[in-house]
């Protein structure tokens, strides 16, 4: 994402023509007088307090967007968005090998309020970056913005306008209250906000949740410039817990799987180990890089297509001819690949014990086998490592722990019995430091209009 500055609210875009939804001021007045309350409870729950701060920061979104695109934007149509983020429940680098995870939509996520704007141009304002402009008469890959939020709304467009769909230029205010870096992968929240507003006004809605997700991915690779599997984008946009199995990236099999946390008497926390991401794309290359060292030894591109029990009988000629990492590696995955079924069964079945089992059997193949942990080239910076130590301290032997995510740098995963999730909290935090622990719940709606 582009670097931080500090917004002037105050300031006008370039872009203020009208577009085609429900006026501002009367979205306003909908959201004082609680129209949209029973939409807001299916986002975010049925708490009284959740709701009531749901339209707060909504309204207030109206305001920003009032105030961005000038005096005429009180009388322009609007609608307001939302994606979230997502946790990785289970397979941990999996999925760029064409195998399963089981991915989940948290409560955290990005609102944007956005209309057309009769243009082909798309302005989109973000607290605490740069206003964006995106010609979208131009959707070709620039190199030049290889690692912005532009690449990635010109990405989507350029998508939807491969599926047959005319790009529509819009005018957007958004708001994330997912962190960055904290491996609730605020990216693909992003490139999944992009893509349901592009769906509302230039597409009718006619792409499907994992369609949005697939397009995501793609301006991640092609126009972002960062390889990536389908997870995040996945986990973002369908919402609930899915089991998903990319055997066919091109036709994922999703298995939505209904799931109410709160039963299990557990509380999902992530962990900002607050370590720096910086220069560790070598790293996750190195993950990819040698898992296809060991496909290409069978003959095939991924480790999906190569016959696990050939690979165990054969040992020894890979490591003869990669290297020991690089098998310890594919042992990781096959073995996780073939842990996200049983989770998903697990929970499914109300078995939440049997899954915290396989979690903690996760984190001790990251740890061992994928070593996704810390970096080798900085063996003295180890916060995921100190973080995850920390976790299962305080935990005691209760609940399970495991790095998240990518890893390297970034966050732990832990499941905490709910009455003790505040004193958990405190206590890491006091470890690790400010608010680094989060106390979130999986919600069942993902990528969305919420109302306009």
């Amino acid at each position: 994402m582009p670097s931080r500055f500090v917004l002037d609210l105050n300031k006008a875009a370039d872009c203020n023509e009208a577009g085609t939804h429900v006026e501002l001021t009367q979205l306003k007045d909908q959201l004082t007088d609680n129209t949209y309350d029973e939409r807001l409870g299916e986002i975010y729950g049925s708490d009284p307090g959740e709701i009531a701060a749901a339209r707060t920061r909504l309204g207030s979104l109206l305001d920003w967007y009032g105030k961005a695109f000038g005096e005429d934007a009180n009388s322009t149509d609007v609608s307001l968005y939302t994606a979230p983020g997502r946790t990785e429940m289970g397979g941990n680098h999996t999925d760029h090998q064409q195998g399963a995870v089981l991915a989940g939509s948290v409560t955290l996520d990005m609102v944007a309020c956005a209309a057309p704007n009769g243009t082909h141009t798309a302005c989109v304002i973000s607290e605490g970056y740069p206003e964006i402009v995106v010609n979208l008469d131009e959707l070709d890959p620039k190199p030049e913005e290889e690692g912005t939020s532009q690449a990635l709304v010109r990405g989507m467009a350029a998508a939807m306008a491969q599926r047959g769909y005319s790009p529509v230029g819009f005018n957007a205010v958004v708001y994330s209250a997912v962190p960055g870096g904290s491996g609730l992968s605020s990216s693909a929240a992003y490139e999944v906000l992009i893509g349901v507003i592009l769906n509302h006004i230039a597409c009718a809605d006619d792409l499907t949740a994992a369609e949005i997700a697939q397009i995501g991915q793609f301006a991640e690779n092609t126009f972002f410039g960062k390889p990536s599997g389908l997870m995040d984008q996945m986990g973002s946009a369908l919402g609930g817990v899915a089991h998903l199995d990319f055997k066919d990236p091109a036709k994922p099999v999703i298995h939505p799987i209904p799931f109410d946390m709160e039963k299990t008497g557990y509380a999902l926390c992530i962990i900002d180990s607050g370590a720096d991401h910086a220069d560790l794309t070598d790293d996750y290359t190195a993950i990819r890089t040698e898992m296809k060292s060991i496909a290409a030894f069978f003959g095939k591109d991924v480790l999906r297509e190569v016959d696990p029990a050939e690979f165990w009988t054969r040992i020894p000629e890979l490591r003869a001819t990669t290297s020991d990492r690089a098998v310890l590696r594919a042992m990781h995955f096959f073995e996780d690949h073939a842990r996200v079924a049983q989770q998903a069964a697990a929970i499914e079945e109300g078995r939440f014990g049997d899954f915290l089992q396989l979690v903690k059997e996760s984190g001790i193949s990251s740890q061992t086998q994928l070593q996704n942990l810390y970096s080798v080239g900085q063996p003295l910076e180890q916060a995921v490592v100190v973080t995850q130590s920390v976790a299962k301290h305080v935990l005691d032997g209760r609940g399970a722990v495991r790095v998240h995510g990518g890893g390297f740098a970034g966050t732990v995963q832990a499941y905490v019995p709910a009455d003790f999730a505040g004193e958990f909290k405190k206590e890491v935090d006091q470890a690790i430091g400010p608010d680094a622990c989060h106390i979130l719940r999986i919600r069942p709606i993902g990528g969305a209009v919420i109302a306009g």
